[in-house]
């Protein structure tokens, strides 16, 4: 139901109106009197009405006054202003406070309805449009998490597509002009990586969000990468500070909440994306230096001999020290990221089929596989799409098609069986897409096999 709050100094218009209203709309609404400005304010503090019908002149607080005090404490609070013909003008002054309806003295109970029904309309339209608005909210937050991830991914590889990049910034509401990395290595987790990751991620976001914007990797071949951003006007030193602090921070917390001691290598602020990629290079041989578990080291602080040494030249990224030079740890460390992502995607896959498989004779949406692989619904469709080639819906259905070929060559069902049995409650449907998939209707396919 919905409240209704009539406010007028006369009792026997306030019982007309609820007498009218309870008869031409039975059901719909809560209904509260109030005698004057005061108690109508006083009403609308405590009932919180969806529809306030105000009569302009009362005695102390007037209508239009205590219309504007009820809106500013609900400002989605629905008008209807009450006048008589000579305060008609009363209604010019109404319109700045929101008020669109008015009923002037005496209503009739058609228009007093009318009045009602509409404003009842917009109440609904105005929750269907706040609902939907917040499914796309909720939906937007769900895939930040991913959109993040993909930016770290982007700013580590040797593949960078700059509109990308710059893409992925503006839905994470963040610069990528100007940034540093850092890389948190980890010795052998084994059960506690998820609390480790968490711990690094939700430290990082809380700890920087006020001096910078931060990027959080995933855990890769036992190392994350944190990026350190900012717009390309600001200053260098609070970066470069708050990459010390975070981590600290990070070797402190995770040594008193996991007992695990990391290294943490720190690269410089360099510009726009391909100096932050350079910067996470600089962070990975950082964190490899002096190759102790509890080391925090920046590479501004190592000499040019010891970047030399480490095979470190201007335009390239650190090698690892292997006598030949031919590959770095960065291309390692970005090797391991695509095999464990692809290998990722191909064992989330595998259970995906595995569980369509097992139950697509079932009613089975897209939302049931992706939480059963534990994944935002849009995100599990666009992945499901690029490594099989197949849409989910057409999938499914070739998986019910075969099937029921295969049930109807062994002709022991009939098609009406076959067709409950592949998941189809609709006979004509199930005839008309088993047309559409194998250019003949189950009657030609069972008659020609």
């Amino acid at each position: 139901m919905y409240r209704l709050l009539i406010a007028d100094d006369e009792a026997l218009e306030r019982e007309g109106i609820e007498w009218i209203v309870n008869r031409m709309m039975p059901d719909t609404f809560e209904i509260f009197h109030a005698e004057n400005g005061r108690m109508a304010i006083q009403k609308a503090a405590e009932f919180h009405p969806h529809i306030v019908m105000m009569d302009v002149r009362m005695p102390g607080i007037q209508g239009l006054e205590a219309l504007k005090e009820i809106k500013a404490q609900n400002p989605n609070v629905k008008m209807i202003l009450i006048t008589a013909y000579e305060y008609f003008e009363y209604a010019k002054q109404a319109i700045s406070l929101g008020v669109q309806e008015y009923l002037v003295k005496p209503a009739k109970r058609d228009q007093i309805a009318a009045v009602l029904e509409r404003l009842v309309n917009e109440i609904k339209e105005d929750r269907r449009m706040r609902n939907e608005q917040l499914a796309i909210r909720d939906k937007f937050f769900q895939l930040l998490p991913l959109a993040e991830t993909e930016i770290a991914l982007h700013l580590m590889s040797d593949q960078v597509n700059e509109t990308e990049v710059g893409h992925l910034a503006d839905i994470l509401q963040l610069s990528a002009q100007k940034g540093c990395a850092l890389v948190v290595a980890f010795p052998e987790l084994g059960d506690e990586k998820k609390r480790v990751y968490d711990t690094v991620k939700n430290l990082t976001h809380s700890m920087v969000k006020d001096q910078c914007d931060s990027v959080v990797s995933s855990m890769v071949h036992s190392h994350m990468a944190i990026f350190l951003l900012g717009k390309k006007q600001a200053a260098d030193e609070p970066i470069k500070e708050g990459a010390v602090q975070l981590s600290s921070k990070l070797a402190e917390a995770l040594q008193r909440q996991c007992d695990i001691a990391i290294s943490v290598g720190i690269g410089s602020v360099l510009m726009d994306v391909t100096g932050i990629r350079r910067s996470y290079y600089e962070a990975v041989f950082a964190s490899k230096y002096d190759n102790k578990w509890g080391s925090i080291c920046r590479f501004e602080d190592l000499n040019m001999t010891d970047r030399h040494e480490a095979g470190m030249a201007a335009d390239q990224p650190p090698l690892d020290g292997d006598p030949a030079g031919e590959s770095s740890y960065v291309e390692l460390a970005i090797r391991q990221i695509r095999e464990e992502r692809e290998q990722s995607t191909s064992n989330m896959l595998d259970r995906a089929m595995a569980y369509i498989c097992e139950r697509f004779a079932e009613e089975l949406s897209l939302e049931d596989v992706a939480d059963h692989v534990h994944l935002n619904s849009y995100y599990f469709s666009k992945v499901f799409k690029q490594q099989t080639g197949e849409t989910f819906i057409d999938y499914v259905t070739r998986l019910r098609i075969d099937k029921a070929k295969e049930l109807m060559k062994g002709g022991e069902l009939s098609l009406k069986e076959v067709c409950y049995s592949v998941g189809y409650k609709d006979p004509n449907y199930f005839s008309r897409v088993f047309k559409k998939v194998t250019g003949e209707t189950p009657s030609e396919y069972r008659m020609q096999h």
